[in-house]
């Protein structure tokens, strides 16, 4: 059985007087298996924020069923749904969203600390975490004093420190340069062969190419999606980069038949 499920999810935003009605998502059917990479890729506006938004339980759909685990989110009464995501999900944003006023090892524990994690067992799964992920000697910094890699591994951290079911990911190396965004994906990598299930929203083809399976997003539905197989990193790249070329085109000639 899957471990997310999206059945014909769709979501509907109306104006503030009802005068407009707009389509984010249509009839959205996907699902991830136990310990797989998906990347989600789409142009702006094809509805992959507000899919997020939903996967995250922080929006619900207009219709249709998410399952994580067979849990149906939409059916989580609201007062329960910050714990739900706090033991169950965990987040990467591509601004960090680290506490300036706390060291990068209370940004870390703090999902611990509000679930009421005893401190004896805080610390034995904070050692391991920091130690693999290279931030060991900098937990008594704050986020001001380590560079954008390093606050991303901290995030990363934090993220999995709680052992959630799904690591969901928006733009995590949007705000890297290519070194810091290399070795972040070095770090997704290791901890997915750990049995880690991880889905990302990128625009960055090079992060896509580190996933197992690509699902590309057009006008608020799945329409494309390619799998690694065999192929290397590289041969994955090129693949994105073609079916990105190609549905550019496409776009860019129904564009000129409306006018």
């Amino acid at each position: 059985m899957p471990i997310l499920q999206v059945k014909n999810v769709s979501k509907i935003y109306t104006t503030r007087f009802g005068s407009a009605r707009v389509q984010a998502l249509s009839n959205m059917n996907f699902s991830v298996e136990q310990g797989e990479n998906v990347a989600i890729m789409g142009e702006s506006g094809s509805g992959k924020t507000t899919l997020l938004n939903i996967l995250a339980s922080l929006d619900r759909p207009t219709g249709g069923e998410v399952l994580l685990n067979g849990k149906n989110l939409t059916a989580i009464k609201e007062k329960e749904l910050s714990a739900f995501r706090r033991d169950n999900l965990g987040f990467v944003f591509q601004d960090f969203n680290l506490l300036d006023n706390f060291s990068l090892k209370d940004n870390i524990l703090l999902p611990l600390v509000l679930q009421g994690k005893p401190v004896a067992e805080m610390e034995q799964r904070l050692a391991p975490i920091a130690g693999r992920l290279g931030i060991a000697e900098l937990l008594a910094k704050y986020p001001y004093e380590v560079s954008g890699g390093q606050k991303q591994r901290t995030a990363v951290a934090r993220a999995i420190i709680t052992n959630p079911q799904l690591i969901l990911a928006d733009e995590p190396t949007g705000a890297l340069d290519s070194k810091a965004s290399s070795g972040l994906l070095g770090v997704f990598r290791e901890i997915n062969r750990d049995g880690q299930t991880i889905l990302m929203v990128t625009h960055s083809t090079k992060a896509a190419s580190c996933a197992d399976r690509i699902l590309f997003i057009k006008d608020g539905e799945v329409f494309h999606q390619l799998y690694r197989g065999n192929l290397t990193n590289e041969q994955l790249y090129a693949k994105i980069s073609d079916t990105l070329t190609v549905l550019t085109q496409k776009a860019d000639e129904m564009g000129k038949e409306l006018l």
